[in-house]
């Protein structure tokens, strides 16, 4: 069990051997030179055929070194290439998954390989749940929070919804390959981080008022994660490899967070709403989409901006059965200017102008984005239907 699982764990106080059992990835490699452990692993374990699911650009960086490195152990390989969409962007929909599954149903595959970020982990995980088998985790960039995830939100119809699938048997996060990640991909990940802010308050929000149920910690696993990305800015904007290594441990610390809790509370608030809004209505309209990292960060500041001002507001908390305590919780909360200093510091969008998210659906999300996941009950959901 790697040191990482072992932290999670001597936090995680009073949950019981079965839950703790089920957040042990093994292995769990974050070092460099780690893809070139993927093939002795498939070859211990017995594997003869898999698939590599990757895109275009992920197949270059780490699904062609794969497939080599397959083929000299003699274990078969395919790599299906994700195709993308009319806009030009790969996206976790129907058409990808069926993509996916049709190939591993061809070549009687026994585990999927996902080379790739957020997305073709995405597909790679509900293809592999649906089709029982399972699928380890390479990934590409330190880029989001959901490489071990055992939710995988996909568009279904223009819709985004979250459905349970499975996480990786196996985790092989090379520094070497995530330090050389684009900037913005990097920039996406800490801003996934950032929107940590956000859904704590929300959830700590939704259990106080709302019934929702609640772990401190698990909330304090994630806050630390959080805490660390902050302390260490500085190197995760110049792509260190110290800063990679604490970018993706925290990324996967949240993610093992989400694990021990059973739902994506500690990790997904009103500024996932936002982004998810912004998400549907981008394919809506056929516009190429944004970096969900990126769109989390910028998401954080606005809530965060609106949330400020209803603390300031005589009548602001008005909704709330303890306004003077949720005033508190908020003004424990960066400042909007904060959060865009954070995200300009480490290279990435830190306003919705820089984005390209337009003021009218900034304003429509804000008014309508806690619909995206009606039984969340957050702190905008409250305002809105006050």
């Amino acid at each position: 069990m790697t040191a990482l699982v072992d932290r999670v764990k001597e936090l995680a106080v009073g949950f019981d051997d079965e839950t703790l059992k089920s957040i042990e990835i093994d292995p769990l490699i974050i070092e460099a030179g780690a893809i070139h452990k993927v093939s002795p692993y498939l070859k211990k374990k017995g594997y003869k055929r898999v698939i590599v699911a990757a895109d275009a650009i992920t197949y270059d960086i780490a699904g062609k070194t794969l497939e080599e490195e397959f083929a000299a152990l003699g274990i078969s390989a395919q790599v299906t290439l994700i195709k993308p969409d009319r806009q030009g962007d790969v996206i976790a929909d129907e058409a990808s998954i069926v993509q996916l599954l049709l190939d591993i149903q061809l070549r009687d595959a026994e585990v999927v390989i996902a080379a790739g970020s957020g997305t073709i982990h995405d597909i790679s995980r509900y293809a592999a749940y649906t089709a029982r088998i399972p699928f380890v985790s390479v990934p590409t960039a330190p880029s989001v929070d959901g490489f071990n995830s055992k939710g995988a939100p996909i568009i279904i119809r223009g819709e985004k919804k979250t459905i349970a699938a499975i996480g990786p048997d196996a985790i092989f996060a090379d520094l070497d390959v995530l330090a050389a990640a684009p900037a913005r991909m990097v920039a996406a990940g800490f801003g996934d981080m950032l929107g940590k802010f956000t859904s704590l308050l929300d959830w700590s929000f939704g259990a106080a008022e709302g019934g929702e149920p609640y772990s401190e910690e698990v909330a304090e696993i994630t806050r630390i994660a959080l805490n660390k990305c902050i302390e260490h800015v500085e190197l995760i904007a110049d792509r260190d490899p110290e800063g990679i290594r604490i970018l993706i441990e925290a990324l996967i610390e949240s993610g093992l967070a989400m694990l021990l809790f059973g739902q994506s509370h500690s990790a997904s608030g009103s500024e996932h709403h936002l982004s998810h809004f912004w998400e549907m209505e981008y394919i809506r309209l056929g516009k190429r989409q944004l970096l969900h990292g990126a769109k989390v960060g910028v998401a954080c500041a606005e809530i965060s901006k609106l949330y400020h001002r209803l603390a300031d507001e005589a009548e602001g908390l008005a909704f709330a059965a303890n306004p003077e305590k949720v005033r508190e919780t908020i003004a424990s909360l960066p400042s909007e200017k904060q959060i865009r200093e954070w995200l300009r510091q480490v290279g990435g969008p830190s306003t919705t102008e820089q984005l390209g998210v337009d003021a009218e659906l900034l304003m429509r999300s804000l008014q309508e984005a806690h619909h995206v996941r009606p039984n969340r009950f957050t702190l905008l959901r409250a305002h809105m239907n006050r």
